[in-house]
């Protein structure tokens, strides 16, 4: 097993990774940037060393920074978290060739499954039922031709993206037309890599993803399944819960052969996710595969008691998985809710400042994954997620009321979040019902301006 791992990330991820590091005995050499000088994941680390000035491609994106820095402290292997270089081939690559374990698939497989159109392909070579679509990057004259024979509605997807970099949906011809260059504007912006393909829009369906683990040993389990359809506008997740309000045994039975069979057939080792997009009548088809570790991790850990960043590293230092497909067991409901520096009334426009305040939720079955501390500065160069708040209960009854006790329990002063708009989507009837879908966050909102406009009566 590795004796020292460098976390090539910041934040709530970080400090996620160094727990699990410290309970496994291995040290931990934390990277940050000029801004986050006084970051929490610096300060828990045994070691830590600065890789850059505050803009991400500077710091946590300068892959000779990095690597260096795992190479002066003696680092065995890099884990890279989430985002910014988890899912970047040439990265991995470049880590195996300087002797440097990558914490996480083969750079090769991580290739193949990082270009969804490749993805695509491959899933429909396995009997994996996909998404009606073009199954390769093609150009705007060509796109319109697939966009006709399909039929609209559309989704325009990034063939190196995800996290909703580059998504559209499009209901006529002329809509394609003024989507496209955008989507292929925000798609070169977020990969380097401005190709786009085009899915069937489903109506109304749900985002379902599976957790599987693998291990160097052809053993491949699945943990079950998360929901996640509570997404922002522009398709950032935003709560999830495991299991999912719509998957029956069967259905649940399915998905997961499915998603060992995907990771079997690329050779898949370590955490990973299938995706899934489930529409109305129960008929499950494949998304992606996310080669990484998931900001949604928690809620799958607290219904199977199996620490998945545990397994993570172990799989990757060559342990085997020490239970069988039949050893994972579901228990109970659990919820997270990502809290961001967001104002969702205002299209979820970010915000920075002063964490003046902060109180933290506590009682049974609540867990906190954060980076803040009264005194933190909020950042405009990264990311908005601020805290994942994850309860755990007997039912999805219990789970929901003691996620609404845990909102009411935190306070974050200082910086403007998502927190009483999570308490909105709790309280809703769809979502109580467990028929929210993706899109509903859009309509919520939408008919809170209605409503919001029709009390103010005529100007």
């Amino acid at each position: 097993m590795f004796k020292k791992i460098l976390i090539a990330n910041r934040g709530e991820i970080a400090i996620r990774v160094i727990r699990a590091c410290k309970e496994l005995d291995i040290k931990t050499v934390a990277v940050y940037s000029q801004a986050d000088k006084d970051s929490l994941h610096k300060e828990l680390a045994d070691e830590a060393i600065c890789v850059g000035p505050p803009p991400a491609r500077d710091s946590y994106l300068n892959i000779p920074n990095i690597i260096s820095a795992a190479i002066v402290t003696g680092a065995e292997a890099i884990h890279p978290g989430y985002g910014f270089l988890a899912e970047n081939p040439t990265f991995a690559r470049l880590c195996e060739e300087c002797g440097i374990k990558f914490i996480g698939p083969p750079p090769n497989v991580i290739e193949a499954l990082g270009d969804k159109t490749n993805a695509r392909r491959i899933i429909k070579n396995v009997g994996v039922p996909i998404v009606p679509g073009a199954e390769e990057a093609l150009s705007d004259e060509e796109l319109f031709r697939v966009a006709e024979k399909i039929g609209f509605p559309l989704m325009i997807k990034a063939s190196a993206g995800g996290g909703g970099k580059g998504m559209r949906i499009v209901e006529t011809k002329e809509q394609l037309a003024l989507a496209l260059p955008s989507a292929r504007a925000e798609a070169e912006a977020s990969f380097g890599d401005g190709r786009l393909y085009l899915e069937k829009f489903l109506k109304r369906p749900h985002h379902i993803e599976v957790q599987i683990l693998a291990d160097t040993y052809g053993n491949v389990v699945h943990l079950g399944e998360r929901e996640c359809s509570i997404q922002t506008p522009s398709y950032q997740k935003m709560l999830e819960e495991a299991p999912s309000p719509l998957v029956d045994e069967e259905l649940r039975r399915k998905m997961g052969e499915a998603a060992v069979k995907v990771a079997k057939t690329v050779g898949y080792i370590t955490a990973g996710t299938i995706e899934f997009l489930v529409d109305e009548n129960l008929s499950f088809y494949f998304m992606e595969i996310n080669t990484r570790i998931q900001v949604e991790h928690p809620v799958t850990e607290a219904i199977t008691d199996i620490d998945i960043v545990k397994w993570q590293i172990l799989t990757a230092g060559g342990e085997k998985l020490s239970f069988q497909q039949e050893d994972v067991v579901l228990r109970g409901h659990s919820i997270e809710c990502r809290i961001t520096a967001e104002d969702p009334y205002k299209d979820f426009a970010p915000n920075v400042g002063r964490i003046n305040k902060l109180v933290l939720p506590g009682g049974p079955w609540v867990r906190l994954d954060t980076h803040l501390y009264e005194g933190y500065s909020v950042s405009p160069h990264y990311d908005a997620l601020l805290a994942k708040l994850i309860v755990w209960g007997k039912t999805r009854e219990e789970a929901i009321k003691r996620m609404q006790r845990a909102l009411d329990e935190f306070i974050i002063e200082g910086v403007k979040t998502n927190k009483e708009f999570h308490k909105e989507i709790l309280a809703s009837p769809i979502f109580r019902e467990g028929k929210a879908y993706v899109g509903f966050v859009k309509e919520l909102l939408e008919r809170r301006k209605e409503n919001e406009q029709r009390n103010m009566g005529p100007l």
